[in-house]
């Protein structure tokens, strides 16, 4: 039996490692706390699902247990993406619903993704969960709530297949890394009238062949390589739960989803002109000028699934999206991360070009590096930012944006140094109109981490 450790109860989710931070007592616990905090805001439905991970017919059934005992009714989906999850709360009465998936953690992980009364819940929201399990984890409901299965998969695939049309047929090539994705993408985009070779679309929880996340070069070489040997036009790759998309062209460049933003941006401000454009700090410098030039208002946040989703709800605004793939569409959608969605929405709009890489290769970029990670010890990442924010001096910069660690803008590149929410890691990014001029920045971060942690073991 494992004891119940703060350390699981992420900013965004919760996450643990299987039978060391989370097993099916502490599943259930959380189950109980959920239920709880879902009764206090009137709801009496939680929506469950889970990802092919092989601890999670385990957690889920503790989960929904805990649900249960504390007098709220399960809809339990089984085997889903996550976003089919989100789906679930917005079309079954139900504005509540658990996710249980490891996302892109190596299989020894599982966790938690929560909707709560129609918001994707983190933060304190999350912390509060840890604190009703401390001071009310055997406070259980006279009469336990009820249990049903639901088979989600038609609804969803129906809903998507109905509402994108693709300008012409296209053959693609379709790379799940043996992830959730696999048992949805393949009948998703042969419904859409494409032609689907499929990768590692077979879900096994163990992923024997790379991992299930595509933010990582690395993650994309066997689909590149496909690309090179078939003639599918276009590859597309998902996270390990769904809710993430990775692109790649014919020629085998790495779209990151930065600039697939210009094109989500370009299509939706034709019917919300003027409305805004929510990225996170992660993303190009192009992407704001990209945006003002097509109508829209770029608004820059911070990085995190649950953060962006509350944000685009409190500004109404239509689309959103982060480096890491998750895109947030709220035009012709429900405005959750999905990455099955917006592959469907990536391919409308390349169907209507004959050449959909030369598209995607002519977007506005940069010299850039993709995200580098800073590996400290747990703690040091949250001191590190504290005496960077308050001591580093970068000579020549234009603006420093701390709305997300510190973003120093020059006038030919910027420089990204972030603390994860999840993990005890210096997120860093860096992009420059030149490679001289991405050494250069790369230089002055360099100087300002080892002038503040001269043991520091840098990733460049």
């Amino acid at each position: 039996m494992v004891s119940l450790s703060k350390t699981i109860f992420k900013a965004y989710d919760i996450r643990g490692i299987i039978d060391q931070t989370l097993d099916a007592g502490v599943a259930r616990q959380i189950g109980l706390a959920f239920g709880q905090a879902a009764l206090a805001k009137g709801q009496t439905k939680v929506v469950i699902g889970r990802d092919g991970r092989l601890s999670g017919p385990e957690l889920a059934a503790a989960l929904a247990q805990g649900l249960q005992a504390a007098g709220v009714d399960v809809v339990d989906l089984g085997v889903v993406a996550t976003p089919m999850v989100y789906f679930g709360t917005n079309v079954l009465d139900a504005q509540s619903g658990i996710m249980v998936t490891g996302s892109h953690n190596p299989p020894n992980y599982n966790g938690f993704k929560m909707v709560l009364a129609g918001e994707a819940i983190h933060g304190e929201a999350i912390t509060s969960l840890h604190q009703r399990i401390v001071e009310h984890g055997g406070d259980e409901a006279a009469r336990p709530g009820g249990y049903s299965t639901h088979d989600i998969r038609a609804a969803y695939l129906q809903r998507i297949i109905g509402d994108v049309k693709l300008a012409r047929p296209i053959k693609l090539a379709v790379d799940c890394g043996n992830g959730v994705a696999g048992a949805f993408a393949g009948d998703l985009f042969r419904g859409m009238g494409c032609e689907v070779v499929e990768l590692f679309c077979e879900v096994d929880g163990n992923f024997p062949n790379h991992h299930p996340d595509p933010a990582h070069p690395e993650n994309l070489q066997d689909l590149i390589r496909c690309l090179a040997e078939t003639d599918a036009e276009i590859g597309i790759a998902f996270d390990g739960d769904g809710d993430r998309l990775g692109v790649v062209t014919k020629d085998g460049q790495i779209i990151y989803p930065d600039r697939q933003m210009m094109l989500f941006a370009a299509d939706v401000l034709t019917r919300h002109p003027g409305e805004q454009i929510l990225y996170d700090v992660k993303c190009t410098r192009h992407l704001a000028p990209w945006i003002s030039r097509h109508g829209g208002r770029p608004l820059m946040y911070k990085t995190g699934h649950s953060l962006v989703k509350a944000k685009l709800r409190e500004t109404g605004a239509p689309l959103g999206g982060e480096m890491s793939g998750h895109i947030f569409f709220k035009d012709r959608w429900y405005g959750f991360d999905d990455g099955l969605y917006a592959g469907a929405r990536l391919l409308e709009i390349l169907t209507r070009e004959s050449d959909p890489s030369a598209l995607l290769n002519g977007l506005p970029q940069s010299d850039s590096t993709p995200e580098l990670h800073l590996e400290l010890k747990e703690g040091e990442n949250v001191a590190l930012m504290d005496k960077l924010r308050s001591d580093a001096v970068f000579p020549g910069h234009e603006q420093i944006i701390t709305i997300d660690g510190l973003r120093v803008e020059y006038a030919d590149g910027f420089g990204l140094a972030r603390s994860s929410n999840t993990t005890p890691v210096i997120v860093m990014r860096f992009e420059a109109e030149t490679p001289a001029a991405l050494a250069r920045i790369q230089g002055q971060f360099k100087s300002v981490i080892l002038a503040a942690k001269p043991d520091a073991v840098l990733p460049f």
